[in-house]
């Protein structure tokens, strides 16, 4: 098998570009400095493994290459190496939580356990020193320790126990190396001291560590270990301190004393410095300890000090990973005294290499027989936010909120330059088209006209935006710069020629928004070369500016269109020239993307988007390469977590897309290649940057197996091309052909395959979709005008395939949700005597006469009458009901006084709540 014969570095020699997947990750950039950066292997190598969001990558530096361990859904909350390095063990929080060990040889997933902690998943782990068992604790606030014998193929633990609130939430824990029956764990206040025994309850007791215990500070726990005595075990502290626990109390008689680790009790604290303890392990017969100031020091089994590392600008040290000696120098003596044998532990333990990786992401190599530091990691200490691809190099810039801007060339991954702002964030960054100019927005307003090259200023910082400028963009010709900002305004500068030179100024700004702004977007005039901007908001309005004829502090709107009438939009992206119609295509948070006419806005088509979890929340047209179709485009966007692509034209086709996740605690930014052979996507608060490599084949193919024609579409049914719902369909179809003739006509019928227009609604609404009526006139006349442009006529009918599209992509995509309509009544709704969201029945019927689609009284009271079952059938007579009178008398009989949601949906609409 691949892990029986696995070898260190086997892994690197891989084949990874065959892979079937439209997406593959291809680099990582920046991790996660909260976890461990762990060593793999010794002497002049430099391989590390570390966490990157839901991703283990296993970085080797000096061959300048990664292998990326692929299987969290959720972002990784813990990891541990074994003793040898040969098993790595990750886990998640989150919904289906995992725990994965890994062979970190071959790269295999040798154990994945589910449902370990339900709920929200595991906040430590550890595996015991002969790495057949782990230990974790849950996430939750009633936390759960248990203890796995990893390699049983077994879901249940060895052994588990829940502990109590009042012993703080427990966030590390570790085996005793001298027996793996014994662990110890700690919070901020406590400590808690394991013994367990398979097939028995296991047993625990805390200690309580107060003040008044030693009559001094304490300070808050950092980190436990058992000394290698194996009679004591030590806490550091956040004051400096190391408590000394003793499995035997001097104040206890002989017979009442519990047996260790049980009766462990503190015995003194030692104050070994000043500064606060951030790590602390045993390492031979050395105990090791890392500081706030980037100090490591090693001190013998009586916490004398032996040595001191202190790398220069160095930040909190977060971890220490140690090169593993397998064996003493050539030349030492086999005969020894057992007072030699622990000097020369030590003096191994002394010549260890080691990495130190720090809570500000920096990670250093340390060689103890020399006093260089050699700096190895150096990524963004906080939310990356923004990138942008250069439009003509492969040339990466990454911005964070730390300041820090870095470009990297993306082919090599290497890094190439970087420039440190103080005390500003980056928000979003733009390259110009002609590759000269790189811009920044920053959350304090400011924005930044970089050379692309040097990240120079190219001229003073502008502030004029009224708040974090969260949209930035360069016209075609590099001519105008429009930025966004939280505050929904629009600005604009200008590049223009004072004194012999160029530069830039501010044109003008204006509050374009009520809401914030979703995309802003230049474009170019079709029967022109001047520039056009838009801007698209959460109002629903697509406004449009004329920057050419703006002037200084005037900016000319040409255009306000809404674009949705209850949908909120979320991005827009210039279509494609697949056809003689130019489009703007938009994206909104029903899962639905909408072709705009580009001169008009008016909506021309609605199609169903891909649906994987949240909507779509930034889209762009991927770049077509040279080697392409020039008529085969492609979509590539992100949604909260995930990055996928889209086969243009988009037709709503669910085979034509697929996505996968990138960061699930949120994408934040999006970018591809000019050559369009890579995607990038920003993961915000996890301050990494994911570099995909593009495998549009595999998307071809996955579109192709999903079947062609009406297939796809067929399968969206429910039951399918052979299902009830399709049955019912076609006889709904065929009966609204013979309306359209007459039911009762003794003319011949007119034998044909398509149906009115004017016959949508009704069998739309007969078949369970209820659109508004400016739903129904989208519908409408996305038909009857989906020929004019091309062959210059209206359609009048639509067949049976043409209607299931339709139906297919106006529909609700995830169905009707009862979850929508209670959030309506607690929006409109009041509390009643029994605490249920309701609304009066009056209020109920003013808001449906006066907001929204208003229905004038006649229209209500025939609906009220025809929900409520008192509607005539055909040839029979008018009841009294169907009258204003007669309707108010039957609304007040059948309607209570106090509508909830659960009543208007069961009792008033007749649909079905599920239980």
């Amino acid at each position: 098998s691949l892990v029986w014969g696995a070898t260190p570095g086997m892994l690197f020699q891989k084949d990874r570009d065959s892979s079937p997947h439209p997406l593959n990750l291809s680099w990582v950039f920046g991790y996660n400095s909260r976890l461990a950066v762990h060593s793999l292997m010794d002497g002049e190598e430099r391989v590390l493994l570390y966490v990157s969001s839901h991703t283990v990558v296993i970085h080797d530096v000096l061959g300048n290459r990664q292998y990326h361990l692929q299987g969290h859904a959720n972002v990784i909350s813990c990891l541990c190496v074994s003793e040898d390095k040969r098993w790595v063990a990750t886990a998640d929080r989150g919904p289906d939580a995992l725990i994965i060990v890994w062979d970190s040889f071959s790269g295999v997933p040798v154990r994945t356990i589910f449902g370990s902690h339900p709920g929200q998943g595991v906040c430590a782990i550890a595996f015991s020193r002969d790495a057949k068992y782990l230990v974790t604790i849950s996430a939750a606030a009633a936390q759960r320790v248990c203890v796995w014998s990893w390699t049983l193929p077994t879901e249940k633990p060895l052994c588990s126990t829940e502990l109590r609130p009042e012993f703080g939430h427990q966030d590390y824990v570790i085996f005793n190396p001298q027996d793996p029956h014994e662990f110890v764990s700690n919070s901020k206040t406590q400590v808690i001291f394991y013994l367990w025994v398979t097939g028995a309850h296991d047993e625990l007791v805390a200690s309580p560590l107060s003040p008044q215990t030693f009559k001094t500070v304490v300070g808050k726990f950092s980190q436990t270990v058992f000394h290698f005595n194996n009679s004591q075990a030590l806490t550091g502290t956040s004051a400096g301190k190391l408590v000394v626990w003793d499995a035997l109390d001097p104040r206890r008689p002989p017979e009442e004393q519990q047996a260790k680790p049980l009766g462990m009790t503190p015995s003194k604290v030692v104050s070994v410095q000043e500064e606060s303890l951030t790590v602390l392990m045993v390492l031979e017969s050395c105990i090791v300890t890392g500081d706030v100031t980037g100090q490591v020091k090693f001190y013998d089994g009586e916490l004398r000090l032996l040595s001191l590392y202190s790398p220069s600008k160095a930040g909190p040290v977060r971890s220490l990973s140690f090169s593993t000696v397998l064996r003493d120098p050539p030349g030492a003596s086999t005969a020894k005294t057992s007072e030699s044998d622990s000097s020369n532990s030590v003096s191994l333990t002394l010549n260890r290499n080691f990495i130190l990786s720090t809570s500000d992401a920096t990670v250093f190599r340390v060689a103890t027989d020399s006093t260089d530091f050699e700096k190895v990691l150096e990524e963004a200490k906080e939310a990356v936010s923004a990138i942008a691809c250069h439009p003509q190099e492969t040339l990466l810039a990454v911005g964070s909120h730390c300041g820090l801007l870095k470009v990297w060339h993306y082919q090599h991954t290497k890094y190439l330059a970087s420039r440190i702002f103080p005390r500003a964030s980056i928000q979003c960054l733009c390259y110009d088209p002609q590759g000269h100019f790189l811009a920044a927005g920053f959350t304090d307003g400011s924005v930044h006209i970089l050379d692309a090259i040097s990240l120079q200023s190219s001229c003073k910082e502008f502030q004029f935006s009224q708040g974090p400028v969260t949209h930035i963009s360069f016209s075609h010709n590099s001519e105008y710069l429009a930025t966004a900002d939280e505050k929904y305004s629009v600005t604009v500068y200008k590049r223009v020629l004072q004194n012999g030179h160029r530069c830039w100024e501010h044109l003008a700004g204006l509050d374009s928004h009520y809401k914030p702004i979703r995309s802003l977007l230049f474009g170019v005039h079709s029967d022109s070369t001047k520039p056009r901007l838009l801007s698209l908001g959460e109002d629903r309005q697509l406004v449009e500016y004329d920057v050419s004829s703006s002037i200084k502090d005037h900016l000319v709107v040409t255009h306000r269109d809404q674009v949705e009438q209850s949908a909120v939009p979320l991005c827009l992206a210039w279509y494609p020239q697949l056809s003689t119609e130019s489009f703007i295509l938009t994206a909104n948070n029903c899962y639905k993307m909408k072709l705009l006419n580009a001169t008009t806005k008016v909506c021309r088509k609605t199609l169903l988007g891909p649906t994987y979890g949240s909507p779509l929340e930034k889209i762009q047209i991927l770049p077509t390469t040279s080697l392409a179709d020039p008529q085969q485009h492609y979509l590539v966007y992100i949604t909260k977590d995930k990055v996928g692509l889209q086969i243009l034209p988009v037709d709503g086709n669910p085979h034509k897309s697929s996505a996968f996740i990138c960061h699930p605690d949120g994408a934040s930014d999006l970018a591809s290649s000019h050559s369009g052979r890579y995607v990038f996507t920003a993961g915000g608060h996890d301050c990494t940057v994911m570099k995909w490599k593009v495998n549009l084949t595999a998307l071809d193919a996955a579109a192709f197996l999903g079947g062609e024609g009406m297939i796809p579409f067929y399968n969206l049914l429910d039951g399918g091309r052979e299902g009830e719902f399709f049955r019912e369909l076609e006889d709904y179809f065929y009966y609204a052909q013979l309306k359209s003739q007459g039911v009762e006509t003794l003319e011949n019928r007119q034998v044909s395959t398509h149906i009115p227009l004017e016959q949508i609604p009704s069998i739309m609404r007969a078949i369970g979709f209820y659109p508004s009526e400016e739903e129904i006139e989208e519908m409408i006349n996305e038909v009857k005008f989906s020929k004019c442009v091309d062959a210059k006529e209206q359609v009048t009918g639509i067949n049976l395939e043409d209607f299931i599209k339709l139906y297919i992509n106006h529909r609700p995509a995830l169905g009707l949700s009862m979850k929508s309509l209670q959030r309506v009544f607690q929006v409109l709704g009041y509390d009643n005597e029994k605490g249920d969201k309701v609304i009066d029945r009056g209020d109920l019927l003013s808001l449906l006469q006066c907001r929204g689609e208003q229905m004038t009284e006649d229209e209500l009271a025939l609906c009220l009458t025809t929900l409520l079952g008192r509607r005539p059938r055909t040839g029979e007579s008018e009841p009294d009901t169907c009258d204003a009178s007669g309707a108010a008398a039957l609304i007040e009989e059948e309607i209570p006084a106090e509508i909830t949601a659960e009543i208007f949906a069961a009792d008033i609409l007749g649909l079905p709540i599920a239980a």
